[in-house]
């Protein structure tokens, strides 16, 4: 027999939770089913666990340079395992912390794999052979996330050709890792394992790391981690990947690494797709576009009450962009509320420097033909940064010309993804310069230089 509610969620990470609890606060009963556990791939094998090591790297680098700060700490030694061991620690903690919201809002959860068999019925099947289960519901949502994609020419095989989450299990740093792909995955993981010692190389097809990032942004970046040590190999291509038995064997079109071409891992970071796996039974066929489901206005898709939210519709792949589709779309379900799709979404990369960013790039704004000002003041200025010793970097303001509105934000530097809400928040306002001259930033902080690159805008600069 089958079991009826008002909404099932297939898929249990940041777009599937967020809906689940949502509607749960409307009153409705719902079910979530997920293959794994209780927050998806962002906390259990990606976001959360990757702040956890980027955490210990920073700490690790701090104590390589303890005698900067006054300290003798002598010769510092690491457990990798244990490193590895913590950030699986952070995972489990949150994944525990979802489990509790479900059984407080008295969602139902199911641990299998969810294909819709028509709209209003969803079949779970278990791979411990227990029988499946049928759901049924007016309404279903499909947040099943992406997974990582590879190119042609390299081939996973999850021991020396890894994608993130095999990065996230190893018991053993490599002696030698190439990265290919400088996008915000491939970034954080260089860093981290640079700071435990490993020989990185890092390689992007396109002519800079973090393509989609300021120009500026992305240029402070590369001279930093090009003083790290990391290799890093712009306008590159790797055509192939050999696996031999001390690693792998790469081939590059472009520039080619001077360490030689044999690497003990490689990791790929080019990039997702849409999570669809048994997702869709042989009745149903749902619009694609890309290889993502493609949705309304209202996050419908093309069949009468099925829904898509999260990496699953398409880019920008991020956790909090995948949420607040979620409460849009719930609240447009339930709520009588018009959805929107998020048009003001910040992005963030917590390696360190750490380098985030909302709104146009001066790029863009060039490309479009918009008149506007730039305010940049860099951290060496600012006296919170001076303090701690963390100067690398700057605050980026991007103002129309005419309206003195905040049409872009880019920060570089120690708390950027923290100091980026201020300007999120600016953003949505429709704040302008004047909003943020009068606002007082309290002293000394980082963020005063929201203040001080407003200034320098249009001529009323103090600091500089």
């Amino acid at each position: 027999m089958s079991q009826k509610f008002d909404l099932v969620v297939i898929g249990g990470g940041p777009a599937g939770y967020v809906a689940a609890i949502k509607a749960a606060q409307y009153g409705k009963s719902v079910a979530v089913v997920e293959m794994e556990r209780a927050g998806g791939t962002c906390l259990n094998w990606g976001c959360i666990p990757t702040k956890s090591l980027l955490s210990q790297a920073e700490f690790a680098v701090r104590l390589q340079h303890a005698e900067d700060y006054g300290f003798t700490v002598g010769n510092v030694s690491f457990d990798f395992a244990k490193v590895i061991a913590k950030s699986r620690k952070a995972a489990d903690k949150m994944a525990m912390g979802i489990d509790h919201l479900f059984k407080k809002n008295k969602i139902a959860a199911f641990k299998g794999l969810a294909t819709i068999l028509r709209p209003g019925l969803v079949e779970v099947s278990y791979q411990d052979g227990k029988p499946a289960d049928r759901l049924e519901a007016q309404d279903i949502v499909i947040a099943t996330g992406a997974k990582p994609r590879t190119l042609p020419g390299l081939v996973l095989d999850r021991t020396t050709v890894i994608t993130s989450r095999e990065a996230l299990a190893l018991s053993v740093a490599p002696k030698s890792i190439l990265i290919v792909g400088a996008g915000a995955i491939g970034v954080e993981f260089a860093y981290f394992y640079n700071a435990f010692g490993t020989k990185v190389t890092l390689v992007e097809f396109a002519p800079k790391i973090l393509p989609i990032e300021d120009d500026e942004s992305s240029a402070l970046l590369l001279r930093k981690y090009e003083s790290y040590g990391i290799e890093v190999l712009v306008g590159t291509k790797v055509t192939a990947l050999s696996v031999t038995e001390s690693g792998a064997t790469a081939a590059f079109e472009g520039k080619s690494p001077k360490g030689g071409n044999t690497f003990e891992k490689v990791l790929v970071a080019v990039g997702v797709e849409a999570k669809l796996d048994g997702l869709l039974g042989p009745d149903i066929k749902l619009d694609l576009e890309r290889g993502f489901l493609r949705t309304n206005a209202d996050y419908s898709t093309s069949l009468p009450g099925i829904y898509g939210i999260g990496d699953v519709i398409g880019p920008p792949w991020l956790a909090h962009e995948a949420s607040w589709e979620a409460g849009q779309c719930i609240d447009g379900i339930y709520g009588g509320v018009a959805p929107q799709k998020g048009h003001i979404v910040p992005g963030c990369t917590y390696c360190q420097p750490q380098v985030a960013s909302v709104g146009a790039t001066e790029r863009k704004l060039k490309e479009e033909g918009v008149a506007y000002k730039v305010g940049k003041f860099p951290f060496i200025a600012n006296g919170k940064a001076v303090g701690t010793g963390d100067t690398d970097g700057f605050v980026k303001l991007l103002y129309g010309a005419a309206h003195h509105e905040l049409l872009g934000a880019h920060v570089v530097g120690a708390e950027a993804t923290e100091i980026i809400a201020e300007l999120n928040l600016a953003m949505n306002m429709e704040a302008t310069v004047e909003d943020i001259l009068a606002t007082m930033h309290a002293h000394p902080t980082l963020s005063e230089a929201i203040a001080d690159a407003s200034g320098v805008a249009f001529g009323k600069a103090v600091h500089m």
